[in-house]
């Protein structure tokens, strides 16, 4: 086990207590064993989370005490499963009882009677029966460890008293805004790399490398030079790729061309490629952001650099002097450690917003006692500065100087001690939020939601404050980018990654209880292991890298990663239908990017699962035992393209928040049943079929949905059912989708109906994006250029082939994007686009945009003598394919 990882251990404990309270022992209170056990737990908690502070002390040069801690983490996780049992049977025969009393007589005499009412039933009793020995024996193991605790000498002191030097400084959560952060300390290696870029006498590539151990800031002055105003004038094409330990030119070349085209290639021949790329970099200026190579192969090397000539400036960023040599650097820019003054003016910024102590003469002393222990890393610096950060009394400055962690071994992989001391300041439930991080290979980039979903299903976004979970999970997440253990990635910015060195941290804290299977070699994992990711390459066939996980009963986290520049990898039968039923203990389950084509039929064994991920597979159902998942929270089927049908018994998943079905373009209708979804969130699309008009009332339950939303099938829909749908009460909504079927020709309805329909959509005031497609209507509604859509920055109007005029978006106060697409019956725009007697109209408007109006004959922009079209911010006017 780690020195540190078992820290985030009083996170775990704080939840424990939480699920014995009194709905659980309600429901085994018939069961006077069982009952007992569980109150013996309740009693016994207290005792051993009061000690975990000093434990956390003490455990840094007691063995006895890590060791002690590593086996209470054990015992938690065996604990947590056994109640996460309990509640899923709780929450069964709830639904089963439910359902009892909503089907007809009949139906209801032919189910016993001890499902549906009460808990006292033969299911329930076979249940406590079987785990009466797992209780037991937890029991007698907590028993164990209570008892240790005493021989141990652990005691009970606050986590923030006075009565211990080690104890942590009450430290303030940072923010992501906080103002500029000068850069110090490379001055001249940046105003020379800045010369040699922009001159134009090299007559092939022209390489520059940048050398250093990690954290030395070598992708920070890399990014500074990108990012250089007068280099963004000199260039025509700038493209940054993160390389990392997976030299792939193939990669490598496709997401140079990305860069350049953001039409996606899928060809995957090296040749057809670098053709590809040297077209379209024939006579242009080129700069390319090689980040964090560790290839030392020459002949790698020249065939990445085959189709770059003339014009192409290369900046090469490695730890390795031989990669530096392999790539021909006209010059290459050794990092060395930042003198004294450079690392105080660093840890200033961070620590008191200013470039000197000259202001807080009272922490000069101490400040600069704690920059020479950075020994001259910015990147320690940086993450002393930002831990202390608000912290304005001088003793807890002198706690964090003086703690023993500075003095500890050396780590194996060369951890830094203050990167080591800002984790172990950290509060719990961020410790544990990182630690989790350590599943992610280096240089892996992720999205912000993409993280709070797992946090969410492993259970981490639990608070007694009344915060929802995706607000607390963006809290965690920007807490830990303030504070520098998470950062924006260079390649997009979107996205986000954690520096090598603080991936290293993360596995290091993690220790046993996270792993990630990578590499060639085959692995084996302790038992101990919980959390889990996997990354397949061609050169390591997936079943054989799997057989890690068959000993890893307990595992919690099955997950893929999958980079943005992704393959699609075939994927045996033996996994699904052998691997998955050991892991039965499964809160994550990620397959997403496999060639997957059928499900076996084997989720009922998988009850505690959370985060269920089949996104870009091949699957064309799924088997109606995924509805036996009661406690699922997020499923993703993006780009299922084979997929046809939602599950039937879809409503029985009444704890789903997450539903993403972009991309899953064959699903025809949506099943009844999403009334009973009360607590979803997120909702990508809802497809109403061909005589299912009225499941669309079943959105009026919805009350909790957020973000963008899709309602397409509105061809099948009436007014009544389209009033019942209660959208304007979504106020979450930010981005809305109303689509009606293509098939014009074949339409039957008056267009009043169509008409009536629209007006009954009326989305929520707060709406920031709407896109209509395919609208059937002569005109549109009047709320579509109601100044109640204050918020409204982004309308596209496509296909209306029946629109005779344009809406009155003019007077849309924050409109930034107007985009109007294929209406074959408007022959003159006026000033009603504009809003009649509107002083200002399109006052924020950059984009305006016309495409396939065959008819247009009149653009009139005055009113009367006077001229109404100013457009004061417009950026980029297009017009296409229009007369």
């Amino acid at each position: 086990m780690s020195v540190f990882g078992e820290a985030a251990l009083s996170a775990f404990l704080e939840l424990l207590p939480a699920k014995l309270l009194d709905s659980v022992l309600n429901f085994v209170a018939d069961y006077r064993q069982v009952h007992q056990q569980l109150k013996l737990w309740q009693s016994i908690f207290p005792e051993i989370k009061a000690v975990l502070n000093h434990a956390e002390e003490k455990q840094i040069k007691d063995e006895g005490v890590k060791n002690w801690l590593g086996d209470l983490q054990d015992l938690a996780y065996d604990m947590d499963d056994i109640l996460d049992e309990f509640a899923y049977q709780e929450l069964r025969l709830k639904l089963q009882k439910t359902q009892a009393q909503a089907s007809s007589s009949k139906v209801r005499k032919l189910i016993p009677t001890c499902c549906t009412g009460g808990h006292f039933s033969p299911i329930a009793f076979m249940f406590n029966a079987k785990m009466i020995s797992k209780i037991k024996a937890i029991t007698d193991r907590l028993n164990s460890l209570n008892t240790q605790r005493s021989n141990l000498g652990l005691s009970e002191i606050m986590s923030q008293g006075t009565t211990s030097k080690g104890n942590k400084p009450r430290l303030q959560p940072t923010s992501l805004m906080d103002g500029a952060v000068e850069y110090v300390g490379r001055a001249n290696e940046k105003q020379e790399m800045l010369e040699l870029l922009k001159s134009n006498n090299s007559d092939g590539v022209c390489v520059l490398s940048i050398v250093g151990m990690g954290g030395m800031g070598k992708t920070t002055l890399a990014q500074l030079v990108y990012n250089y105003p007068s280099i963004k004038e000199s260039f025509e094409h700038k493209s940054w790729v993160c390389v990392s330990d997976d030299f792939d030119a193939v990669n490598i070349t496709k997401t140079i061309l990305r860069s350049l085209d953001a039409d996606s290639h899928d060809e995957n021949d090296l040749n057809l490629l670098q053709v590809k790329l040297e077209e379209k970099l024939f006579g242009k200026r080129m700069l390319l952001v090689l980040d964090d190579i560790w290839n030392e192969s020459y002949s790698d090397w020249t065939i990445l650099r085959a189709p770059f000539g003339a014009g192409t400036k290369i900046i090469v960023t490695t730890r390795l002097q031989k990669v530096s040599s392999n790539v021909d650097s006209v010059k290459a820019f050794y990092l060395d450690k930042l003198s004294h003054h450079d690392c105080l003016s660093i840890f200033a910024q961070h620590a008191l917003k200013a470039r000197n102590f000259d202001g807080h003469l009272q922490f000069k002393e101490i400040g600069e006692n704690i920059v020479r222990r950075c020994n001259g890393l910015p990147l320690a610096a940086k993450a002393i500065g930002i831990l202390l950060r608000t912290v304005t009394d001088h003793s807890e400055w002198e706690k964090v100087y003086e703690s023993e962690i500075w003095d500890l071994p050396e780590d194996p992989c060369g951890l830094v001690p203050a990167l080591r001391l800002s984790y172990h300041y950290l509060p719990p439930h961020l410790k544990r939020c990182f630690a989790y991080c350590s599943t992610f290979t280096k240089d892996y980039e992720f999205e912000e939601e993409e993280i709070i979903l797992l946090w969410r299903a492993e259970g981490f976004l639990q608070s007694k404050a009344k915060i929802q979970g995706k607000g607390l999970g963006n809290q965690y997440f920007q807490d830990l980018v303030s504070r520098s253990f998470f950062q924006i990635s260079s390649e997009d910015k979107s996205r986000f990654v954690m520096h090598d060195l603080m991936n290293d941290l993360a596995q290091s804290v993690a220790g046993e209880i996270c792993c990630r299977v990578e590499g060639e070699e085959q692995q084996k994992f302790s038992h101990r292991s919980r959390h889990s990711a996997y990354v397949i390459n061609d050169r390591c066939p997936s079943v054989k890298k799997l057989e890690a996980f068959y000993q890893m009963t307990s595992l919690r986290t099955f997950l893929r990663l999958m980079a943005p520049r992704y393959r699609v990898f075939y994927l045996s039968n033996v996994v699904l239908d052998d691997l998955l039923p050991r892991l039965s203990y499964l809160r994550v389950l990620s397959l997403g990017g496999y060639e997957i084509y059928d499900l076996p039929d084997l989720f009922e064994n998988l009850k505690h699962l959370r985060y269920l991920n089949f996104s870009r597979t091949g699957i064309n159902r799924l088997p109606d035992s995924l509805c036996t998942l009661y406690h699922l929270e997020t499923l993703i089927l993006r780009g299922c393209s084979n997929l046809k049908n939602l599950p039937s018994k879809i409503g029985n998943l009444v704890n789903l928040l997450f539903l993403d079905i972009r991309g899953a373009n064959s699903i025809e209708r949506m099943p009844s049943g999403f009334d009973q979804l009360t607590k979803l969130q997120t909702l990508s699309n809802f497809v109403i079929g061909e005589g299912d008009g009225r499941l669309i009332r079943e959105l009026k339950n919805l009350s909790h949905l957020r973000g963008n939303f899709c309602l397409s099938g509105l061809e099948n829909v009436n007014a009544q059912d389209a009033r019942e749908a209660k959208l304007n009460e979504k106020l979450g909504i930010d981005g809305l989708e109303l689509q009606w079927g293509p098939d014009l020709e074949n339409n039957t309805r008056k267009t009043e109906v169509e008409e009536r329909v629209l007006d009954f959509l009326h989305p929520p005031n707060k709406l920031e994006q709407l896109i209509i497609k395919n609208y059937r209507g002569v005109k549109f509604s009047s709320w579509i250029a109601d100044s109640s859509l204050k918020n409204l920055s982004s309308l596209k109007l496509r296909n209306c082939k029946n629109c005779k005029s344009l809406p009155s978006v003019g007077r849309l106060p924050l409109l930034k994007d107007l985009s109007i697409i294929g209406f074959d019956q408007v022959h003159k725009i006026g000033v009603e686009l504009f809003g009649e007697n509107q002083l200002n109209p399109f006052a924020s408007l950059e984009i305006m945009s016309f495409e396939s109006l065959p008819n247009w004959k009149e653009w009139d922009t005055c009113e009367g003598d006077e001229k109404v079209l100013k457009l004061p911010s417009l950026r980029e006017l297009s017009i296409k394919t229009c007369p």
